[in-house]
Parts: structure tokens; C-alpha cells; sequence
């Protein structure tokens, strides 16, 4: 499995410790920065990681911000992501089996790291359903 990743600067922190995480299981992790605390932009990073999902190049992605509500809205206008903005295990959980997510985003400053690996499990665990929600997901895509 391939990941793709990347924050803004108030997720850099986790995005760095999901990473070694997520290394340490032995999955390969595509790193789209940011690089540092430093303020940066968050579309910056959450553009590339959607591509690179939308691509293929990568099985799923992680994207963090403070809120995450910036990277999931912007990874949400490339046609071919799903991604969810979670806060609990049972969102990380539903937004596979019934929605098809392909990308997780987490709110860095509102979640403990410790809750974030358990949402980030729970999403890489999760298959999605299919069958009665195909046709709700070929609807998201505006193309």
C-alpha cells in the first residue's frame, strides 16, 4: 500500500509522526509536505496528495490542517477524491464502507494524535460495501 500525505503547518507535527507510523507498519508514504511549522498554504499540499490519489500513484492519502475542513474542501474539488473530514472512529469507519473515501483528513488542533491513529486505522481496515451505495457514490463526481 501506498500513501500519500500532507499538511499545512498546524498538522505538520502529526503529519510527521503518521508518517513514522505508517512507515513503521511498512507502508510507503509519499510525503507532500509541509516541511516545517512555518505558515503556509494549505492548498499547496492538499492539491498535489488529491492528484497523486486521483492519479493512482497512491492507494489512499492523508491530509491535516488545523480544522481540516480547508484541505478536505480542497481535495474535494478534484473529481475523483472522496475525502472525509473525521472526529471520530465511526466516521473513519462509514466514510469507507458507504462512501467510498479515499482520502482522510484530520482536524490537528480538535483531535488527540493518539485518536488520530485510531481514525487512521479504522479507515486503512475499512473496505467499502458497494452494491446499494454504488450508485450514491457515482453520483459525487460532477463529470
Amino acid at each position: 500500500m501506498k500513501i500519500a500525505i500532507g499538511s499545512d503547518h498546524a498538522g505538520f507535527e502529526y503529519k510527521e509522526k503518521i508518517k513514522q507510523y505508517l512507515t513503521d507498519k511498512g507502508i510507503e508514504v509519499q510525503d507532500f509536505g509541509a516541511f516545517s511549522t512555518n505558515s503556509v498554504d494549505y492548498p499547496d499540499f492538499a492539491h498535489p496528495v488529491s492528484s497523486a490519489v486521483e492519479n493512482q500513484e497512491a492507494d489512499l492519502g492523508v491530509l491535516l490542517c488545523g480544522s481540516g475542513q480547508g484541505v478536505s474542501m480542497t481535495a474535494n474539488k478534484h473529481q475523483q477524491i472522496r475525502c472525509a473530514l473525521c472526529w471520530n472512529t465511526d466516521i473513519a469507519r462509514l466514510s469507507r464502507q458507504h462512501n467510498n473515501a479515499n482520502i482522510i483528513a484530520f482536524p490537528a488542533r480538535f483531535v488527540a494524535y493518539e485518536y488520530a491513529i485510531e481514525m487512521l486505522d479504522v479507515f486503512l481496515n475499512t473496505q467499502y460495501e458497494g452494491g446499494r451505495h454504488d450508485k450514491r457514490v457515482d453520483k459525487i463526481s460532477c463529470s
